[in-house]
């Protein structure tokens, strides 16, 4: 009886899929974690924060109870943390940049999963307002809603999908990617996060960031740029992969479009959108203590709406305030 606990709660075909894909064994759960813990002591420069049966777990099922691997992963995990340390400071749905991040739709949560049982994510690429979100909170968001998501055992055997929308997303928008914060990006997760990611379908993409893709090819592992899908318009391509009844309709599915606020209203509770104090969130019922003074919420310009077109969009007053990047642009502007 000892070892099921760590299964409660599966259903017997996820049970038997994470059997025949995972090469998951109830009678040695036990063991097999252990095992990974054991290693632990190899690395005494990194701070493994957590180390619970569960949470090993997670790591053993990306990476298929192949031990050295998993534990390979749990490592880079807790390095990746130690490494960007001001990434993690107040890695809560209540910090000001995540929460902003948030409600703007990064990302977006679809509620059903797909045919094969994973959640999927959506990004809306045009809807980054660089005067409002930097490309770090950003990741902050992505990194905090797969940390809340990954505590469901079905989603650590099912995985992920990630279908991210290049429609009407500029050229200056583009030229704000550096390879360094799309490294620190693949690193997160690629590296360091304890996810099966199926697919990653890039949708209208135009070509200069099928121009950057190529730049970052070489930080991808073999098996993640298998699984990265250029569709270019070609929805029919992407429905052969996620099937229409698990869509919204800007991909050609059969649900309606996509709400932006969906998720954020899941993890920051239900006064999400009155950018007040709100009082409590779904997510380990954690207490939250503030959100952003209303002297923050004044200076702030509103979210790009996904409609608004670009010409409008390249003249937003509040575009390019403060933004200081050092780091060379990948797509200069002459």
């Amino acid at each position: 009886a000892k070892m099921t606990h760590l299964q409660a709660g599966l259903s017997p075909e996820t049970i038997e899929k994470a059997r025949l894909e995972l090469n998951e064994n109830p009678d040695i759960l036990h063991q097999d974690i252990q095992q990974v813990r054991d290693m632990i002591i190899t690395r005494p420069d990194i701070g493994f924060l957590r180390t619970d049966d569960a949470f090993i777990l997670r790591f053993l099922r990306a990476r298929k109870f192949h031990q050295t691997e998993a534990f390979r992963l749990l490592a880079q995990y807790f390095q990746y943390r130690q490494l960007n340390l001001d990434m993690f400071k107040n890695f809560k749905a209540d910090d000001p940049g995540i929460k902003r991040a948030l409600t703007d739709g990064f990302p977006g949560v679809l509620e059903n999963r797909d045919h094969c049982g994973r959640k999927i994510l959506l990004l809306f690429a045009a809807n980054w307002d660089q005067s409002r979100n930097s490309f770090i909170d950003i990741l902050r968001a992505i990194l905090l809603s797969l940390e809340v998501l990954i505590e469901d055992q079905e989603l650590q055997i099912n995985g992920f999908i990630l279908i991210i929308d290049w429609s009407n997303f500029s050229f200056k928008q583009a030229s704000k990617l550096t390879p360094s914060i799309l490294k620190l990006a693949i690193e997160g997760l690629q590296d360091s996060f304890p996810a099966r990611f199926g697919g990653v379908h890039f949708v209208n993409q135009p070509w200069y960031i099928h121009a950057l893709y190529t730049l970052i090819k070489p930080f991808l592992k073999d098996k993640t740029r298998k699984r990265i899908f250029l569709h270019g318009n070609n929805l029919n391509s992407l429905h052969q992969l996620i099937h229409p009844e698990c869509l919204p309709s800007e991909f050609g599915g059969t649900l309606p479009p996509y709400d932006m606020g969906t998720w954020a209203r899941t993890l920051l509770g239900p006064d999400y959108s009155d950018e007040n104090e709100y009082t409590h969130t779904s997510y380990n019922a954690m207490h939250v203590k503030h959100a952003s003074s209303n002297l923050e919420r004044e200076a702030s310009p509103k979210p790009m709406k996904r409609s608004q077109s670009v010409v409008e969009a390249g003249t937003l007053k509040h575009e390019d305030q403060g933004e200081s990047e050092n780091t060379q642009p990948l797509l200069a502007l002459d």
